[in-house]
């Protein structure tokens, strides 16, 4: 089994070698640093990121790169104001836990959504992250720009455009996890591994662009069970007319296949590492995506943009890829714009279809259309937005999602609307403020899904409704300069509106018609002991305000390059659903505190790179999780679902702060080795119930760049 595996990565990267020889002969190292100054495009205008009116955060590639992550959550998860759990990603506390649900952070990759058609979450290892341009975070409901699935923000990126010099760079490291602080989690005798391999080859001929990617993981877990074995593969192919200077056109393209064990719930407290029986599962999947887009521009400067995707997913077994589920999405969306002297405008109309095949949530196919237009003017230091969004969903045959009541009338088109301004107090002082509404639609997994983990059943609901909220901030981003060294300190007040927010409720259901069951009698308490289990909801509605700080600078002071990314926020997230009946599930009923989210986030990395060496520190806090479900802590009639969960949240009841480092050493021109220490001072922390995160573990990684 391991030779195949062996022969399909050399048949994989074999085409890399021979495309890196030719590249080799011509390309050229970039020997000085970009000092311009930042520019984003998540927010469909290309600006720079001071004169943006809605909070951004930018990720450098450098970052990605230095720290050795294997996918875009660890590298989300080190932005101010986000938090990560268990694949599911909260920007200033919008999101709790909810296992199975969709994701309310929309992922934009090439400029196209991607979220999958069943589950509607991101497939974190898919993304070929290590070769885009940046990240960029947008902080805030944003359903105008992208639609459905922006409810809490904007995870954007572009891939790299192939240079005329060409480019070439490899990654490979290769990681072994510490002793757990307790004995007890300890369930190895040699220590778990975990390797990473990562090429990257891009070259621009003439009129034609090529770029293709290889990337290959391996981790055996520190979680027993809990392995993941992947391989990728992703290009792109990019034409540049002739006879039509103002013509592009491509294809974009990737693939990937794995297998992993999937962890649920732990065995008990003393036992993190190890699965409750029945919870872990063997999984094989694939993804797959082919992105064709056309980019022209017209002789009365029209840009012209039509971009397009088929995205493919699937759940399988221990033994094969397609199994559980069979998820296709067919995605097009053209965009208008230009730009005057004071006007910058665009319109567009986007296509979103999906064909789902499952036994575990049935067959369904759903539409999603929309029209759109943003308008900005801009005059001396001031610059004015405005945004509308129309949106059409359906599911199956059934009513609209997006009926609408207007005027005494119903309507199957759902409005959306955003505003913002910025204005320039001075060259290095830039005030903002926005407020934009955002809507997201149940997955049809949320909806229909029906199977049972560890015993415990999850049931349908095709009647849950769409999630809907509004955000609004005031900011201020003041630029630093210290000769060759640039910090941007940002501030910004938020209040963030949510209605009809999906979490799974846990409690005991009717089997006939799934309906929630409230009773006190034993009788049929005990007839109904196996239909214990949990449902999607639409049970939270909530107001979460805060304030939030950060700092991101780049450059030289003196000799020493100094990078950094700090920033902390303070959130208080309020549920506004008094019904004693949700009250009831709260753990903490001192208050009405959203479950799964806390009040201080913190988040600061600071690289310095003096001559050949370098050193980064990397450090991440949240405070207590004071509120999650009660029946976490205290079961279901009698049946423990996290053993000895009560006890490990009386004993582990404070935030835990932890702590990265890294050092690098630059070997030469080409190649650069780093060290790097994860969780050094081997802290126990937990990023939801049951979920201990690793202990302390290292890498050893090497970098080549031509």
């Amino acid at each position: 089994m391991h030779s195949v595996k062996f022969t399909i990565l050399l048949v994989i990267f074999s085409p890399i070698y021979v495309f890196s020889q030719d590249l080799q002969k011509d390309s050229i190292r970039s020997k000085t640093k970009d000092e311009k100054a930042v520019y984003v495009r998540a927010a469909r205008f290309e600006k720079n990121i001071e004169e943006v009116s809605i909070s951004m955060e930018v990720l450098r590639p450098s970052l990605i790169a230095n720290k050795g992550f294997s996918n875009l959550e660890q590298a989300v998860g080190q932005s101010p104001g986000v938090f990560t759990m268990d694949g599911q990603v909260s920007i200033r506390g919008g999101g709790g836990y909810a296992y199975g649900a969709g994701s309310r952070v929309l992922l934009v990759w090439n400029g196209a959504p991607m979220l999958s058609p069943d589950i509607g979450d991101v497939k974190w290892n898919a993304v070929p992250m290590e070769h885009a341009e940046q990240i960029e975070i947008i902080k805030g409901a944003s359903s105008v720009l992208y639609g459905s699935g922006a409810l809490n923000g904007i995870i954007a990126m572009n891939e790299k455009d192939a240079p005329l010099e060409g480019a070439l760079s490899v990654k490979v490291q290769n990681g072994i996890y510490g002793n757990p602080p307790r004995q007890s989690m300890k369930w190895w005798g040699a220590p778990p591994t975990f390797q990473l391999v990562d090429v990257y080859a891009a070259k621009r001929k003439a009129n034609h662009g090529f770029t293709l990617g290889v990337n290959a993981f391996r981790d055996k877990g520190y979680r027993e069970g809990d392995h993941e074995l992947r391989a990728r593969i992703h290009g792109t192919y990019a034409y540049f007319s002739k006879k039509i200077p103002q013509l592009k056109t491509g294809l974009s393209f990737h693939v990937q296949a794995q297998e992993e064990g999937v962890f649920i719930l732990w065995r008990n407290d003393s036992m993190g590492y190890q699965a409750l029986a029945n919870t872990l599962s063997e999984q094989r999947a694939v993804r797959f995506s082919l992105d064709p887009y056309l980019i022209y521009v017209s002789k009365n400067k029209f840009k012209h943009a039509l971009r397009t995707r088929y995205y493919l997913t699937t759940t399988g077994n221990g033994l094969v890829y397609v199994d559980a589920s069979l998820g296709q999405m067919y995605y097009a969306d053209y965009q208008a714009s230009k730009k005057t002297k004071h006007f910058d405008f665009s319109f567009g109309a986007t296509s979103n279809t999906s064909q789902i095949t499952s036994y575990i949530f049935g067959n369904h196919f759903s539409k999603n259309f929309s029209l759109y237009q943003q308008t900005e003017w801009s005059k001396g230091k001031l610059d004015l937005q405005a945004g509308l969004r129309l949106e059409y969903c359906q599911l199956n045959n059934a009513t609209p999602e997006t009926n609408f009541n207007w005027a005494g009338r119903t309507l199957p088109i759902y409005p959306i609307l955003r505003f913002g301004g910025h204005y320039a107090l001075q060259k290095s002082t830039h005030l903002r403020a926005s407020f934009g509404q955002g809507i997201r639609f149940p997955a049809v997994a949320e909806r229909y899904i029906s199977t049972s983990v560890g015993g415990l059943r999850i049931f349908q609901n095709p009647d849950l409704l769409a999630e809907r909220g509004w955000a609004a901030e005031l900011g201020l981003k003041q630029i630093v300069m210290v000769g060759k060294w640039k910090a941007m300190l940002d501030v910004a007040g938020f209040i963030n509106f949510y209605d009809n927010m999906t979490e799974f409720a846990f409690g005991v259901f009717k089997p006939d018609t799934m309906a929630f069951l409230q009773t006190t009698d034993p009788s049929a308490i005990n007839y109904l002991n196996n239909w214990v289990g949990f449902q999607a909801q639409n049970a939270e509605r909530a107001r979460i305000t805060g304030i939030e700080f950060s700092m991101n600078s780049s450059g030289k002071i003196g000799e020493v390059e100094v990078l950094t990314l700090l920033g902390y926020t303070y959130m208080n997230p309020i549920s506004l659903n008094t019904d004693p009946i949700y009250m009831a599930t709260f753990s903490d009923t001192t208050g009405s505190m959203l479950k799964y989210r806390f009040k201080h986030l913190a988040k600061a990395d600071i690289e310095c790179n003096y001559k050949k060496l370098g050193i980064g520190l990397s450090a991440r806090y949240n405070s207590f999780m004071r509120n999650v479900d009660l029946a976490f802590e205290e079961g279901i009639l009698g049946q423990e679902i996290l053993v000895g969960m009560a006890n490990y949240r009386a004993q582990f009841n404070k935030g835990v702060p932890v702590f990265d480092l890294r050092f690098n050493y630059s070997i030469s021109e080409a190649f650069k080795c780093n060290l790097i220490f994860n969780n050094f001072t081997n802290a126990e922390y937990v990023s939801r119930p049951g979920a201990i995160q690793a202990p302390r573990n290292f890498v050893v990684q090497l970098q080549y760049t031509l």
